[in-house]
């Protein structure tokens, strides 16, 4: 919405443009009129709109021709005045007022005209005839008003409409030629339907026209109301209504309504709503809320925007596959003014057996979108209608800024769901292959893959001591000499040789060393292609001793070349070194038996933390009063409990992890 309407008045000499704002502002007819009244401010809370409103006269006798072209430039909307008792001031609109506001503006810079009828009072009959031709041909003329600044006839309607012709403007809207809403009003207000469709089912029925109301406009419609809206689509369309619910068709009937009816403001108001702009264009505020991301942090979706995702698949998601079709696909994106999703997607995250992507696999797309460009998912996120939809403030509501790296590090924990892994290896190694087998693709599956749809990206779900995590795996360029910043920024990093290339390993050991050997960030070396013939690394030492040099976990083996889907394992490893990075685990194995798991498992417990928190609020928060302070009995039970605590714990230790 504008923060204020600039209105200005041109017009001949005496047709009474000066008068009109006189007599506007002091609501009676001057006895004396000035050449050219002051530029007047009118308050927002009085005028209709809540809008600061700027009326500026122009007299040909006080100012220059640079002068009007500089006002003709700074308005938003401009009232050529004629009397109508004059058919030269009549003529002077075409011949002249026209031409030279159309001269004056930039060819982008459209401004609405309002041709303003004065001294009606001084003539028994109407200059309609004369100007409904001059209207027809000039499409940014939005009315005409006949007025008497003497009698005071239409002067509050003169000024109310000039606003209106600002805030809520015909032009974008219709097309009077052809009596029917313009290509770019068709296409928001589609968009609008779409998003407002919550079922999907091509119709909009009772709850959801509610929620269309309430949106809008802060209030819902009695069923009556309701009913009465869709006689008039049914009397004036055949497909309009469908199942006693309001059609695409009926939806846009309706707006057409409005504005031939005059009350584009309506529609203004939904579009506004909805983000649009005087363009019809999106609002780069309603798209890009402004969100702080201080450095060293990362950004996640948080639980109300997964769920929001989540309906916006099940709506889409017709044959209840949990998987979009390329036709579904469409369709979700059809509120978008482009396709978002390239044929890469497809090899980034997980799909099914007919390349479809799958519910997880698109949680995790916009989990990898949220993660490495939180403006562009905003941006999605707007399209979808994400703030509207779940009722949020803004788009930002759905983003969560994680607490910096280095705090999880000094407290030992995070918080953080999404776990970025980079992948670095000579040419050949099998980083690729690493990558597509984190996603469930065989050697065989992966040969199947078009180089020009190739990711360097992989990212879908592990699970951490009864914990999901995303993680993130980025295939670094092997480029050894311009590893840039965002190659070096990481959680843990994963470093890929061929076991079959002796050659293969000297990349892995120089990489770490030149950049990782001093940093704090977990390193596993991952000893590839481990159904092939193991070949000794021409290196100064094995890839075993090089690890245990530099307290690093064995190499792990690893391969894609399986009949079945790729082990998993070690991609639970890596997201729990990521996710520890503090601790040296004594274990590295995932499987839910062994004494450290159960530890874990158990130190992770929902049970522990109830625990836990129900002990807090007993010893912290429980009142102690000055006599229990200084009784015996309170210290003996207090020491006791410390004791208990105390010996339960080393005992838990020894049993559980000093063996280990």
């Amino acid at each position: 919405m504008r923060k204020d309407v600039r209105i200005l008045l041109v017009g001949e000499p005496k047709v009474g443009k000066t008068s009109l704002i006189m007599s506007l502002v002091s609501e009676e007819f001057p006895t004396v009129v000035p050449y050219r009244a002051e530029e007047i401010t009118i308050p927002a809370d009085v005028t209709p709109e809540r809008v600061p409103t700027h009326i500026v006269d122009y007299s040909e006798a006080e100012q220059t021709d640079e002068q009007l072209f500089q006002e003709i430039s700074k308005a938003n909307v401009i009232c050529i005045v004629y009397a109508v008792n004059n058919k030269t001031s009549i003529e002077k609109v075409t011949s002249h007022w026209i031409p030279l506001i159309t001269d004056n503006r930039d060819k982008d810079s459209r401004v609405p005209l309002i041709l303003v009828g004065n001294k009606s009072d001084l003539v028994e009959h109407s200059s309609m005839e004369t100007i409904l031709p001059i209207m027809n041909q000039h499409s940014e003329i939005e009315t005409c008003v006949e007025c008497s600044a003497k009698n005071l006839k239409n002067i509050s309607e003169l000024f109310y409409y000039a606003q209106k012709a600002v805030l809520h403007p015909t032009g974008p809207l219709y097309c009077p030629e052809r009596k029917d809403m313009k290509p770019l009003c068709v296409k928001a207000l589609t968009r609008i339907f779409k998003v407002s469709d919550l079922d999907n089912d091509g119709i909009l029925n009772d709850h959801e026209l509610n929620f269309f109301q309430r949106t809008c406009f802060n209030t819902p419609l009695e069923s009556q109301a309701l009913e009465d809206v869709k006689n008039v689509v049914r009397k004036n369309l055949s497909d309009g209504v469908c199942d006693n619910g309001l059609t695409l068709k009926g939806f846009l009937f309706l707006h057409t309504l409005f504005i031939q009816r005059g009350r584009h403001e309506t529609t203004w108001t939904v579009l506004r709503r909805f983000g649009y702009d005087d363009d019809l264009e999106l609002n780069q505020d309603y798209l890009f809320p402004p969100l702080k991301l201080p450095p060293d942090c990362t950004t996640e979706l948080n639980h109300n925007a997964y769920l929001f995702l989540q309906s916006v698949f099940d709506k889409h998601d017709k044959d209840r596959d949990c998987a979009l079709s390329p036709e579904e696909t469409r369709d979700l994106f059809d509120v978008f003014p482009y396709m978002p999703w390239g044929p890469d997607v497809n090899n980034t995250v997980c799909t099914n057996d007919q390349g479809w992507i799958t519910y997880q696999g698109y949680l995790s797309q916009w989990t990898l979108t949220t993660y490495l460009d939180v403006q562009r998912c905003l941006e999605y996120l707007g399209y979808l209608g994400y703030s509207i939809v779940a009722e949020q403030e803004s788009h930002a509501s759905g983003i969560t800024v994680t607490r910096a790296k280095k705090i999880d590090l000094q407290k030992k924990q995070t918080q953080r769901s999404v776990f970025r892994c980079n992948v670095f290896g000579d040419i050949g190694s099998g980083k690729s292959g690493f990558l597509q087998a984190f996603l469930g693709r065989n050697h065989t599956r992966q040969r199947t893959i078009r180089e020009e749809h190739r990711s360097y990206y992989a990212i879908s779900t592990t699970y951490v001591y009864g914990q999901e995590k995303y993680l993130l795996l980025h295939e670094v360029f092997p480029d050894f000499d311009y590893l840039s910043d965002a190659d070096l920024a990481c959680d843990i990093v994963c470093l890929v040789y061929d076991v079959s290339n002796p050659y293969s390993f000297e990349y892995c050991a120089k990489v770490f060393k030149q950049y990782f050997m001093d940093s704090k960030v977990p390193c596993m070396m991952i000893a590839a292609k481990s159904d092939l013939p193991e070949i000794k690394q021409l290196y100064g030492c094995s890839p075993l001793e090089f690890c245990r040099r530099h307290k690093m976990p064995p190499p792990q083996s690893f391969t894609c070349n399986t009949a079945a889907a790729p082990s998993r394992d070690i991609y639970t490893k890596l997201t729990t070194m990521a996710m520890y990075p503090h601790a040296r685990l004594r274990c590295m194995c995932t499987c839910n038996r062994c004494t450290f798991c159960l530890c874990q498992n158990f130190l992770n417990s929902e049970l522990l933390q109830t625990v836990r928190a129900k002990l807090y609020a007993v010893v912290l928060r429980r009142h102690v009063s000055q006599a229990d302070l200084k009784s015996s009995t309170f210290w003996l039970r207090a020491s006791v409990g410390a004791s208990v605590f105390a010996v339960l714990g080393f005992a838990m230790y020894r049993v559980l992890l000093k063996p280990r």
